[in-house]
């Protein structure tokens, strides 16, 4: 794409227009016309809420983990046995 640089101008004032009259609309409409285009300059980007995990969902995870390393090690023991 060869754009001239008076073409390129006038590209670069049309793409501000959009996003002027984007704005626009979504002051109008709510944050969600913007947040579903996709484009913008991220200011309109939806914001991700932490995951909160319970205690007892941590400690399960741990305890699981903690099996499957045991697993593993019992594994690569009875390997190293066999090699002997």
């Amino acid at each position: 794409m060869n754009l001239s640089s008076a073409q390129f101008r006038r590209a670069a004032v049309l793409q501000e227009k959009i996003e002027a009259m984007q704005e626009e609309l979504a002051s109008l409409l709510g944050s969600s016309a913007t947040a579903s285009t996709g484009k913008g300059k991220g200011k309109d980007k939806p914001v991700k809420k932490k995951r909160v995990m319970s205690e007892s969902a941590r400690k399960r995870i741990a305890a699981a983990q903690k099996a499957r390393w045991a697993k593993q090690k019992a594994a690569a023991a009875a390997v190293e046995k066999k090699t002997k």
